[in-house]
């Protein structure tokens, strides 16, 4: 095991140093980053090593904390590099994604994942639930850039918004499933009554009590950074950065809302105080390079993950291949494109937010909280994890593949 321990750590140090000269090395290269740092992963699974602490079934809760904590921090980033105000006009486009394109990838997947896949209720509204949301940290190639740096065009700040929004969204029908597999585990039928109470309670108390949460941190952090009687310039960014973080996540999840909304809101009530301040850009620096090092360390881990399953003959049916890349090619683009019909905006721009839906780390963090939950069975975990990263993993090259060509032919403009 210390052998392994050793290897594991040596095949990081490469993935970092990938992330360090990517860059310079592969600046031309039609390749992005995570395509290069998963490959890495799953030869190295495949050929030389393995690890008892990659089997998802035997050790979710690492494999939760550790995703956890990649997504919180990359919420953190995604809020602090906003300049677009708080506008419904400007935030129309995410809005009918989150309320529209959501629910349809939701249903279209629990729908295939009952029929096709013969998952149980529960476990395919999970499959939709855990797959629905884009990834704040792998789609952070795709969104805007640091704080005061030039105008946001619309396709980047609208799937930077959705990624840091939707995240938390997804909770809810994450809570339908668990509690109906709690149901039928208990020999009990999914009633209106148990519906109510998650409508009332998992959707408007806890999205209601995180945004709230989220606003009280941000204003609080804020009027202690930017305080006449504080200068800013000896306080560490680091230290803002973690607290914000810990503090949002923190007071949401103690009155039982959502601390991935309080997050993402934390980090936007922020960055909206003082808004042209230079220690926004300092934030930014220090929440994106802390959210590469993970982002690297959880992409050579899912490589190795996914090396060690083909390497041990896990059954990959035709089904798997046409209905994951069915989900990424045809149900999110159709899903955005429907949600974003009438709006004033160039079709290219429309076709490269509703194509580049990421499917990433947010995934592996919501099926592995569901599924330690304990009332799921065996086989439909089975069938999670691998239709899930299967779609992870066509998700990462596809678009890398697609989304500088994507975003390249859209106009060049900021929205105003």
């Amino acid at each position: 095991m210390a052998e392994n321990y050793n290897l594991f750590l040596l095949i990081c140090g490469i993935a970092f140093l990938f992330g360090a000269l990517f860059p310079i090395v592969f600046k031309r290269a039609p390749i992005s980053l995570p395509m290069l740092q998963v490959t890495l992963g799953i030869i190295v699974g495949y050929f030389w090593i393995t690890l008892t602490f990659l089997d998802p079934l035997k050790n979710g809760m690492i494999i939760e904390k550790l995703t956890e904590i990649v997504v919180l921090v990359s919420l953190v980033g995604a809020g602090i590099k906003i300049d677009t105000p708080l506008s419904w006009r400007l935030w129309r486009p995410t809005v009918r994604l989150l309320l529209i394109t959501m629910p349809i990838g939701i249903f279209a997947m629990a729908f295939l994942g009952y029929y096709a896949f013969g998952l149980s209720m529960g476990a395919a509204i999970l499959l939709g639930a855990v797959l629905a949301p884009t990834d704040p940290v792998l789609a952070s190639s795709i969104q805007v850039g640091p704080p005061n740096t030039g105008s946001e065009d619309t396709p980047r700040f609208t799937l930077t918004s959705e990624a840091g929004l939707n995240d938390g969204l997804a909770f809810p029908f994450v809570y339908l499933a668990i509690k109906i597999a709690e149901a039928y585990s208990e020999g009990k039928r999914f009633d209106g009554e148990m519906l109510w109470s998650w409508f009332t309670h998992d959707v408007l108390w806890k999205i209601g009590a995180g945004v709230v949460a989220g606003i009280i941190v941000g204003k609080i952090l804020a009027k202690i950074v930017f305080s006449k009687h504080t200068n800013e310039t000896t306080i560490s960014q680091g230290y803002v950065v973690i607290a914000l973080t810990f503090l949002a996540y923190g007071l949401a999840e103690l009155v039982h809302s959502y601390g991935f909304i309080a997050v993402f809101v934390a980090a936007f009530t922020f960055r909206r105080s003082e808004c042209e301040h230079t220690y926004h850009q300092k934030l930014h620096d220090f929440a994106e390079q802390s959210e590469g090092l993970l982002m690297s360390l959880v992409l050579v881990t899912f490589g190795m993950f996914i090396g060690q399953g083909l390497q041990s003959g896990v059954e990959l049916t035709w089904r798997v291949y046409i209905i994951s890349f069915t989900f990424l090619l045809l149900i999110r683009p159709v899903g955005g494109i429907f949600a974003l019909s009438g709006l004033n905006m160039h079709h290219t721009e429309k076709y490269a937010i509703s194509a580049l839906g990421i499917r990433g780390i947010g995934t592996l963090y919501y099926l592995s909280y569901a599924l330690n939950q304990g009332f799921f069975g065996e086989e439909d975990a089975i069938k999670l994890w691998v239709v899930c990263s299967i779609v992870i993993l066509a998700s990462i090259f596809v678009h890398g593949l697609s989304a500088p060509w994507l975003l390249k032919m859209t106009p060049k403009k900021a929205h105003d």
